[in-house]
């Protein structure tokens, strides 16, 4: 089947989310301005990314097997791009390749392919539902399941949050086999710590939370697993499931939760979330519904950047629209997760049936002031979620670059974008040309050198 043919059929199967073919490695990228000299790392992005399609007019675009694609940065160069399939023991036979084998979780065996976090040392390609992460190589080579030295319940998440005042991860797991889902704290060794049981009914997606100093947050909304429907898992509105928040103490029980009844929607990603005087002020993006079958287009609705305020004491929760945009990917500088934050970054997304891929632009909020600046991609192009890198450790908090891949269509290929984020719609200070064209995808992050030792 040809690139068009699977358009026709599957918009995820061709155009800008047509699948990458092979593994590539190329050395000494071609670079249009400079790279800052204080970029040195790796910059990862996840993402689905089909080995073989046996049914694709039903092909779900998250059910791809996961592909790391990456960029190595230092020195002022662009030094490497590669390309990756993450090698469960499917891909690894469909490669020809040994299994790698290790442990698993309910028998599950998914290469993971939403997210991309190093923590305690390990470089993790995640995913939700109730598979294990995998564990890379700096080069994106797997080196097998990782069940957090043995003391991981369960599966993980696609999504997790490193407290920056403790060092430790945080997260939300789900998994259609459960009645409940697991708040999971990983200590700096990189073993589970901590690990609470909330009771939830009719299998929920929650592929977010958010998390304060306090608290952990919830989103139990009327997204469900839909038993039967595709494989892996596969999700449906349910109207039948009311919406409501949980708010969690840090340190509670199950039974400490509380849960608020808001009105129906679903949060794919919320972009920080913090507490203060009783008040929990929460960024996140709002859809109307996802997954609705009974609409035209379920897996495109629009999406609206919102603040809640959660009174705790009396538990009412207000929400604010911030913009008219539609728009998807919220992320902050991470070292304001769980604290006030003044900027944030979020893709503009195209309505409807406009979208080629996932971003017209890129958008840069002040939510101090209430404005927001842009930097567009041309007609043809996409661009992907913007990752901040702050300059240093004691930087400003929008002193730093927004990284992201965004497709050229003059060249057909795929750039990595330097964005300065203090001069945010000047321009690429660099633009790391890539040779080859790097299908939407999802999470990715910036993974800094380790400072040598002494």
């Amino acid at each position: 089947m040809t690139e068009d043919q699977s358009k026709t059929a599957n918009p995820y199967l061709g155009g800008l989310f047509a699948p990458a073919r092979e593994e590539i490695t190329a050395m000494d990228l071609p670079v249009t301005g400079r790279v800052p000299d204080a970029l040195r790392g790796r910059y990862l992005r996840n993402g689905p990314n089909p080995l073989r399609v046996d049914d694709p007019a039903g092909h779900l675009w998250f059910s791809g097997e996961g592909m790391v694609h990456g960029v190595r940065l230092r020195d002022g160069r662009a030094a490497w791009y590669r390309n990756r399939w993450v090698r469960s023991d499917e891909v690894a036979r469909q490669l020809g390749e040994k299994v790698l084998h290790g442990p698993r979780h309910l028998g599950m065996d998914f290469a993971p392919n939403t997210h991309v976090q190093e923590f305690a040392g390990h470089l993790l390609a995640l995913v939700e539902g109730g598979s294990l992460p995998y564990e890379l190589d700096p080069d994106l080579y797997t080196v097998g399941p990782f069940d957090f030295h043995g003391t991981l319940p369960g599966g993980l998440a696609a999504h997790t949050v490193i407290d920056p005042r403790s060092g430790e991860l945080h997260t939300v797991a789900y998994c259609p086999a459960w009645s409940y889902v697991q708040y999971l704290v990983a200590a700096t060794d990189g073993r589970v710590r901590r690990c609470v049981e909330i009771p939830v009914e009719g299998r929920p997606m929650m592929h977010d939370f958010s998390l304060t100093e306090h608290h952990v947050l919830l989103y139990d909304l009327p997204v469900a697993f839909a038993a039967g429907w595709g494989s892996p898992p596969a999700f449906r509105w349910d109207p039948r499931r009311p919406a409501r928040l949980g708010l969690l103490p840090r340190e509670g029980g199950a039974g400490r939760v509380r849960w608020l009844e808001i009105e129906p929607c679903y949060v794919f990603h919320a972009m920080n979330a913090h507490e203060r005087d009783g008040l929990i002020t929460v960024h996140l993006v709002r859809y109307d519904r996802f997954f609705d079958l009974t609409r035209p287009a379920p897996f495109r609705q629009p999406a609206y950047l919102e603040r809640w305020t959660v009174a705790t004491a009396d538990g009412t929760v207000r929400r604010l629209e911030l913009d008219e945009r539609p728009v998807e990917f919220p992320r902050v500088d991470p070292r304001r997760l769980t604290l006030p934050h003044r900027f944030g970054y979020a893709v503009h997304q195209p309505a409807g049936e406009e979208r080629t891929g996932f971003g017209t632009g890129l958008l840069k909020y002040d939510l101090e002031r209430g404005t927001a600046e842009e930097f567009p991609v041309p007609p043809g192009g996409d661009i992907g979620e913007g990752v901040f890198v702050p300059a240093g450790p004691g930087a400003a908090e929008d002193e730093g670059w927004v990284l992201a891949f965004a497709y050229d269509p003059r060249r057909a290929a795929t750039d990595l974008l330097v964005l300065a984020a203090q001069d945010f719609t000047a321009g690429p200070v660099a633009r790391i040309h890539l040779p080859v064209r790097v299908p939407v995808g999802a999470h990715g992050n910036w993974i800094p050198d380790q400072p040598p030792g002494p």
